[in-house]
C-alpha cells in the first residue's frame, strides 16, 4: 500500500506542479459546543500566485445563546511552507501542525490568536488495499480534480487558544482532521461534519460533489458514520444509494443505503461565515461555512431492525452550488 495514499496527514503532492493546492483541516470543539475552531494550513500554487496560508473560522455562542462566526485568511510566501514527513511536521510561518498539537501564532487586523492543543488518541477510518483512504478505489485515479482524506474521525483536546485576549479552553473538547489537495474544488458540492453528538462516540463525515472524470462527469458520494465504535460507510465505489431530497442554500436532505443499513441526514446552515476556495486560478472562490449547523441522523440497521437518532448544533456544513460561481 502506498504510504502517502494510506496516510492522508501527509503531504500528497509537491512545490512544482501548478496548477495545484493542498490543505489541513484541523477543527476543535470545546467541551459544550459553545466554541468552535477550525484551522486550515496549506499551498496554492498557480502562475499567478504561489503562497501558503493559514485561514480560519470561529464560532462562538455567547450568554444570550446567539452564534457569531469569524472568519480570516493570512497568506504567507512559499518560502514559509516548511514540511516534514517523520515524524509529521507542517509549519507556516510561526504556525506548527503536527500528528500531536497544533501550535498557533497568527494575527491580522481583525485578530491576535494564539496557543497550543494538544490531541488524543486519533480514530482512524477503516482501510483496506482497495480503499486505502475515503476515496476508495479512487484514490489510485492521478488525475483527479479534488482528493480527500479523513485523519481522524474524533479524538480529545487539551490546550487553549487566546482570541483577542479572551481564552478559548479546549480541554476534554473534540477534534477532528481531514484533507483536500488537487487542482480545485468541485463546482457544485456538499460537506457536512461533526463530532459533537449527544452520544459521546458518534462522529460523522459526508461529501457529495459533482465530479470531473476522464471526459465525462458523476454525482460522487462517501459518508462514514461511526457509532459505538462500530463504523458505518456509505460510497459511490461501495455502488451503495444517495439521494438528495432537498437542498438550498441552508438546508439539506439526505438519504443513503447499503446493505446493511438506511441513513438519513438532515442538516440546517444558520450562521455561516466566508471562505476562501481553490479554483485552477488559485485560492479565488469565496465559499459559505458553517460551524455551528444543526444536524439529525437517523441510522436504520436492517438486520437488527433497529433505529439509532441523535443530533448536534456543533456541524461543519458547506452547501456549495455551481450556480453561485
Amino acid at each position: 500500500m502506498n504510504k502517502k495514499r494510506a496516510n492522508a496527514i501527509l503531504f500528497q503532492g509537491d512545490l512544482n506542479k501548478k496548477p495545484y493546492f493542498e490543505g489541513w483541516y484541523y477543527k476543535q470543539v470545546s467541551n459544550n459546543g459553545k466554541q468552535i475552531i477550525s484551522l486550515i494550513p496549506g499551498i496554492s500554487l498557480s502562475e499567478v500566485d504561489s503562497h501558503s496560508f493559514v485561514q480560519y473560522i470561529m464560532t462562538m455562542q455567547g450568554e444570550d445563546g446567539k452564534k457569531k462566526t469569524e472568519t480570516g485568511y493570512i497568506s504567507y510566501p512559499l518560502s514559509a511552507f516548511d514540511y516534514q514527513e517523520e515524524p509529521f511536521q507542517l509549519k507556516i510561518g510561526p504556525n506548527i501542525f503536527t500528528q500531536s498539537k497544533v501550535k498557533v501564532d497568527l494575527k491580522n487586523e481583525q485578530l491576535t490568536l494564539n496557543g497550543t492543543v494538544e490531541f488524543g488518541k486519533f480514530t482512524p477510518i477503516k482501510q483496506t488495499a482497495l480503499t486505502p483512504n475515503i476515496m476508495g478505489f479512487f484514490s489510485y485515479f492521478p488525475l483527479m480534480q479534488c482528493s480527500h482524506g479523513i485523519v481522524s474521525m474524533n479524538h480529545s483536546l487539551t490546550g487553549s487558544f487566546t482570541v483577542n485576549e479572551e481564552k478559548f479552553d479546549f480541554s476534554a473538547g473534540k477534534g477532528y482532521i481531514e484533507r483536500d489537495w488537487g487542482i480545485s474544488f468541485p463546482r457544485e458540492y456538499v460537506w457536512i461534519q461533526s463530532n459533537h453528538f449527544e452520544n459521546n462516540g458518534t462522529s460523522l463525515f459526508f461529501s457529495e460533489a459533482h465530479i470531473p472524470f476522464m471526459k465525462t462527469a458523476f454525482q460522487g458520494f462517501i459518508c462514514n458514520l461511526v457509532v459505538d465504535n462500530k463504523e458505518h460507510r456509505f460510497a459511490t465505489y461501495h455502488r451503495d444509494k444517495c439521494e438528495i431530497e432537498k437542498i438550498d442554500e441552508q438546508h439539506v436532505a439526505i438519504i443513503l443505503e447499503n446493505k446493511t443499513a438506511k441513513l438519513r441526514i438532515k442538516a440546517e446552515i444558520t450562521n455561516p461565515g466566508e471562505l476562501i476556495a481553490p479554483t485552477l486560478s488559485g485560492m479565488q472562490k469565496v465559499i459559505k461555512e458553517e460551524l455551528g449547523g444543526a444536524v439529525k441522523i437517523d441510522l436504520y440497521l436492517k438486520e437488527e431492525k433497529t433505529h439509532y437518532k441523535d443530533e448536534t448544533t456543533s456541524a461543519g456544513i458547506e452547501i456549495v452550488d455551481h450556480t453561485e460561481d
